[in-house]
């Protein structure tokens, strides 16, 4: 089974290729444990442009997070692997028996269906008294009474005292696409792993996907540009 603090770090996957005896206190897992902190700490010390810095880091958040990776051309198939051996370890559940799901209607049975209607008629106290027709009337009338005053600018066109300039709107996208994506990588990046290892996952997944955004607006707009070349003859 992956150690707790290697998961935390991210490189759970060591643990799942590993051959030490799967028993605690290993020195062996102690030594790991501390070299891959270590290992943890430089990458994210590098530099954001440093070549070298970035392929370990797109490494990590393969190892880290192999089922969003597993189509890669290289290295789709290991990490394929590797989620099948964890799957493995996972404890198998026993498949429910008729019995299971007849306690499970039971249960359903037994318990008491809300009605709305009347939960709220029985909190209704028997003493209170009830309006009479003549107030209920007199009450609707004044709801819906309207000033006839109120009704000779209806439907006419606001004529504005000052000139309204025209309002650039080219810049606006209607979408900060940039805090769209932190917050759907935030939502995906699994749980239970170190600050500093989420921060280089996020940070790899929200370039992947500015991108990705990037490489498709470039697309759209030389797609317009050869359409508009074929308007002009």
């Amino acid at each position: 089974m992956p150690r707790k603090a290697m998961h935390e770090l991210g490189f759970q996957a060591c643990c799942l290729w590993c051959d030490a005896p799967d028993t605690g206190a290993q020195q062996r897992c102690g030594a790991c444990i501390r070299h891959h902190r270590t290992v943890r700490e430089r990458l994210a010390a590098r530099p954001a442009d440093d070549p070298l810095g970035q392929l370990a880091k797109e490494i990590m958040a393969m190892a880290a997070t192999p089922h969003r990776h597993d189509h890669d051309e290289v290295h789709g198939p290991t990490l394929m692997e590797q989620q099948r051996r964890a799957h493995a370890l996972n404890p198998t559940a026993p498949l429910p028996t008729q019995d299971d799901v007849m306690a499970v209607f039971d249960r359903f049975k037994k318990q008491e269906k809300t009605n709305v209607i009347r939960d709220i008629a029985n909190q209704t106290s028997p003493h209170r008294t009830l309006a009479s027709s003549e107030d209920a009337i007199r009450l609707g009338e004044g709801m819906f009474a309207l000033d006839p005053s109120h009704l000779e600018q209806y439907g006419a066109r606001t004529v504005p005292s000052q000139p309204i300039a025209p309002v650039d709107r080219s810049p606006r996208t209607g979408e900060d696409t940039a805090l769209t994506d932190r917050i759907q990588v935030a939502s995906d990046t699994p749980k239970g792993l170190d600050d500093d290892a989420v921060e280089i996952l996020e940070a790899i997944e929200v370039r992947q996907r500015q991108g990705k955004r990037e490489a498709l607006k470039q697309a759209l707009k030389d797609a317009k540009t050869l359409v508009d070349d074929d308007l002009d003859f």
